[in-house]
């Protein structure tokens, strides 16, 4: 049987993996009591004792402006925790598949980013995702390097749950309408890791990088009205929602700069493992429409 090793299975994409995963082997959940992405010792003790087939690292330092507060936590766990999992990767033989971010690009480009464009963070959550990547693919070990973008479930505190979370308490939200990007379900996340993988076990594939998103692009001030259009039809109290007007990012200053596109081709997975993700509406829609 197949033994696959998860990190960060209570985070919202490692949530939504442990149903994705368990059709395809054994899977061993960690978490930090279990595997501490700070302690590289902790990470090789917990490898070397599954000794995993596949290992599936979606644990890391995910709240940006946190992340610009604590640079050296953020490289530990975002940089340099995934070389020391890739290095008993190779030493196993096992496959390795991690998750990165559309946030390693500048957001200066004019049209979705591809996995050939070099990258070039401007902030530390960025360059902390970078390092990891060049670590992994340093060892040289059989890796999937997954870049998603705008994560959200109803598990945690993204961008969806902090939005509905101020639509009960406020009469009219202020948000950015010029960051884009390609809001994805944790669950189609999953889901795909796990349609990857069995592709994966049917074929050898490629190593490297893969950008794998929702389909469409939205603002952040689109985005959130379609949140609350989705949340009123799901709600017996539709008038109690809030107005939305667009700003600025310099009207809404933050500790971490954002890319202002980041939008990414998904080409690559799609012709390589035949995996296409619904566009961001539709994941929106049912995910809103399930935890009513």
């Amino acid at each position: 049987m197949t033994t696959i090793l998860l990190t960060g299975r209570t985070g919202q994409t490692g949530w939504e993996l442990l149903r994705a995963l368990a059709p395809l082997g054994q899977v061993i959940a960690t978490g930090r009591g279990e595997l501490e992405l700070t302690d590289p010792d902790s990470i090789r003790a917990a490898i070397r004792q599954a000794k995993p087939s596949i290992i599936v690292n979606a644990g890391g330092f995910t709240s940006v402006d946190e992340v610009e507060r604590q640079p050296e936590l953020a490289m530990s766990v975002n940089g340099v925790a995934p070389g020391v999992i890739a290095e008993e990767a190779k030493r196993l033989g096992a496959l390795l598949v991690h998750y990165s971010t559309a946030y390693v690009f500048d957001g200066n480009s004019p049209r979705p980013y591809s996995e050939d464009d070099p990258p070039n963070p401007i902030n530390v959550y960025g360059r902390s995702k970078l390092a990891g990547e060049q670590a992994i693919a340093a060892t040289g070990c059989d890796h999937r390097i997954l870049r998603t973008s705008w994560i959200y479930s109803f598990r945690g505190t993204n961008f969806l749950t902090t939005i509905l979370k101020l639509a009960r308490e406020k009469k009219t939200l202020a948000v950015v309408d010029d960051q884009i990007g390609a809001p994805t379900w944790a669950r189609a996340i999953a889901q795909a890791t796990g349609q990857l993988l069995k592709e994966r076990l049917r074929a050898s594939g490629r190593a490297g990088i893969y950008h794998l998103t929702a389909a469409g692009q939205v603002s952040r001030y689109v985005l959130t009205r379609k949140i609350i259009e989705y949340a009123r039809q799901s709600t017996a109290h539709p008038d109690t929602w809030p107005e939305v007007r667009p700003i600025t990012s310099v009207e809404y200053p933050l500790p971490a700069a954002r890319p202002r596109y980041c939008v990414l081709a998904t080409g690559k997975v799609r012709h390589d493992y035949g995996i296409s993700m619904a566009r961001w509406e539709d994941q929106l829609r049912a995910c809103i429409a399930e935890s009513s």
